[in-house]
């Protein structure tokens, strides 16, 4: 009898199958990809993806404040096709706008690049961000109150501003609400409002950019993956704490320009951000009136130097 295929082995045929290719039967690979991601998932989970308490959200406003000057933000959320071959009897769920088959990856990244939270498995044909958030087991969490956000805080030096909540930042695509911050939408915007888009713009870069690196780093993200919808769900989630395992080991060590780490890869594979509008989702008042509150902040107490010379 040949001999079986030890634990080395079989992690690195996984870790091939995310990264490049293999040279095993495919059926040999299928068995052991599945069972490898998914023990990935479970050991490293907890340690490098622990459900954010109020401390850690604390901590993640910290970082944004510090590198990129928005206080209160708590995370930039966005979503990623990742292309699947069509799964059999599937019909047009997974059919997105790009005219592929995809399953979602929602996201919320920290300011370091580190994934905070994900949603996998959302129908590609979920192409809207609005609709994706809606659906996930987050945006459940979000509308419900039960993320444990720290409580709301007067800004250091903006105190006529009175308490603000911790909020997301997204782009356009996501719906206006009292914790999730959006973009002003139109072309023909006032210059504090165009200042507002910018600086918002400026902090939710950095999911893009936590794609781009993802997508560099496992190129099974870059091309259909011809496995089952369940399969790819666990390679993803793997994939996602495999991408926070090695980031933690370089945080503090790395010394590259935030976008220039990875805005050549950003653009691989389709974000959400590229799908058709769908409008604010009927925002609250309240919601409203807080963008306007900070969009007071970034032109007034809130304004970095170069701001004026990039609107």
């Amino acid at each position: 009898m040949r001999l079986s295929i030890g634990p080395d082995e079989r992690l690195a045929i996984c870790l091939r199958y995310l990264a490049f290719s293999y040279r095993v039967g495919h059926s040999t690979v299928a068995f052991i990809v599945r069972e490898v991601v998914g023990a990935i998932w479970t050991t490293l989970v907890e340690e490098t993806m622990p459900v954010p308490q109020t401390e850690d959200w604390r901590a993640i406003a910290a970082g944004f404040q510090e590198r990129w000057n928005f206080p209160n933000c708590v995370g930039a959320i966005d979503g990623k096709h990742v292309v699947i071959q069509a799964p059999a009897n599937s019909g047009s769920l997974y059919f997105n706008y790009k005219s592929t088959h995809s399953l979602v990856l929602l996201a919320v990244v920290d300011a370091q690049y580190l994934f905070r939270v994900v949603d996998v498995g959302g129908f590609g044909k979920s192409s809207n961000s609005g609709r994706s958030l809606r659906n996930s087991a987050f945006g459940e969490s979000l509308r419900d109150g039960s993320l444990q956000l720290p409580p709301d805080t007067v800004i250091p030096g903006a105190e006529r501003l009175g308490l603000l909540p911790h909020v997301f930042v997204g782009d356009e695509a996501f719906p206006l609400l009292d914790n999730l911050l959006r973009p002003f939408p139109g072309r023909h915007l006032t210059r504090e409002r165009r200042m507002f888009n910018y600086r918002l713009s400026r902090a939710r870069l950095v999911v893009e950019c936590a794609f781009g690196i993802l997508s560099s780093q496992w190129r099974m993200l870059r091309h259909v993956i011809t496995t089952s919808p369940e399969v790819v769900e666990l390679c993803v989630k793997a994939a996602c704490v495999l991408h926070n395992f090695l980031r933690r080991k370089t945080i503090g060590r790395r010394s590259r320009t935030p976008i220039a780490e990875s805005t050549d890869e950003a653009p691989a594979t389709p974000t959400l951000r590229d799908a058709l509008r769908m409008g604010s989702n009927n925002a609250t008042h309240r919601a409203i009136q807080l963008r306007e509150t900070f969009s007071s902040y970034f032109n007034e107490e809130g304004a970095v130097p170069w701001q004026q010379n990039v609107v």
